[in-house]
């Protein structure tokens, strides 16, 4: 078994070929445009849009605008329903539009809304649905459509962890309203920094754009209070090599997500979700799921133990967003409305997901955590 002294860690970025990508910057430097809807930003809005089969695509300099700009196009006040098992940036966005959230429990199997407790939560007050696609799985987009249309609520999904994510051969981000990406470094495709914003109708595309530039329809003309949320040419570049290995990394990340399931299966007390055959995934994370009582050890426990091994995981998502001090004065934050999410947090580790990761990497990991 080869040495691991090196650290593994939960996410590796994918890097592009050096060389390539210095050929991109000389090209920037010799156009003199280096931001504003530039050359790369075009060519790299028009690739998304075909290798993600959706319509219309606004990139954005990170993942959480597209959440605050999508609510801005949309019009979205009031109260929004959503979950507590997600990063704090998606409530963060509905609170920064003086929107509030509420929390819906989770559904053991995925991790995503239960849509079968949405209905209950809905108020005079609510104007949206935002599920968010635990680790790239995907929500029941039929039955949540199917409560929006009934109240006539729109639905956004944080889609930060689905880039490439199809069910049933069509891609999930055509699902609702709008569907947001994250494109951060941690994610299985990245801009370094970086996200997007998917919509169905050109009229919709135009209002994003407006809204991410200031609000600017022209030289001279603000039709929105908007914001700054342009991706630069540098990463626009960036993205698009990443994006001729995406379909490379993403196989390799299938392959050692085969073997995390054949290593670690019938270990009492360690569970993971089950695959479904109808998604195509992008093994972006793999999950596993803590008993104290059947393995032996806490969660916590092991994560540390892993730690002292050099393998770094990730308790995601804990805490809960409903328990940061932000939220969990809100009636639909409180324990008892929430089990099965806390269940999830209280137990879940991430673990080390790349297609760097060797097969001694992932045998020295499965080993790790059998012989805890």
């Amino acid at each position: 078994m080869q040495n691991h002294e090196k650290k593994l860690l939960v996410t590796v970025p994918l890097l592009p070929p050096l060389e390539e990508f210095v050929l991109y910057l000389e090209d920037i430097w010799k156009r003199k445009w280096i931001t504003n809807n530039g050359h790369y930003h075009q060519l790299l809005e028009s690739a998304l849009c075909e290798f993600l089969e959706v319509p219309y695509i606004s990139l954005f300099t990170n993942g959480t605008l597209p959440i605050m700009v999508a609510l801005q196009a949309l019009r979205i006040t009031g109260e929004v329903i959503t979950t507590p098992y997600s990063f704090v940036a998606t409530t963060h966005s509905l609170w920064w539009n003086g929107i509030k959230p509420v929390f819906v429990d989770v559904d053991l199997r995925t991790g995503n809304i239960d849509p079968n407790k949405i209905e209950a939560a809905i108020t005079p007050k609510t104007t949206a649905i935002m599920p968010v696609h635990v680790y790239g799985s995907p929500c029941d987009t039929e039955h949540i459509q199917r409560i929006a249309d009934t109240y006539g609520l729109k639905v956004i999904y944080d889609a930060a962890h689905a880039f490439g994510v199809k069910e049933n051969g069509h891609s999930i981000l055509t699902s609702g309203d709008m569907s947001t990406l994250s494109f951060h470094a941690t994610k299985v495709y990245n801009t370094i920094e970086g996200g997007a914003l998917v919509c169905h109708d050109e009229k919709t595309k135009h209002r994003i754009d407006y809204l991410k530039n200031f609000g600017f329809a022209d030289e001279t003309t603000v039709i929105a209070p908007g914001i700054n949320g342009k991706m630069d040419e540098i990463r626009s570049a960036y993205g698009l090599l990443e994006l001729k290995y995406i379909d490379s990394s993403i196989a390799k990340r299938k392959q050692i997500a085969d073997m995390y399931r054949d290593k670690l299966k019938n270990i009492p007390g360690l569970t993971f979700f089950d695959s479904d055959p109808n998604v195509t995934y992008n093994y972006s994370y793999f999950p596993i799921f803590i008993d104290e009582q059947l393995f032996g050890r806490s969660r916590d426990s092991l994560y540390f133990y892993l730690q002292k091994n050099n393998i770094y995981g990730r308790r995601y998502f804990y805490p809960l967003i409903s328990d940061s001090p932000t939220y969990k004065g809100l009636p639909s934050a409180t324990k008892e409305n929430l089990p099965n999410a806390r269940k999830l947090s209280e137990s879940v580790i991430c673990l080390p997901m790349s297609s760097e990761l060797e097969t001694a990497d992932v045998e020295h990991i499965c080993y790790t955590i059998k012989n805890h």
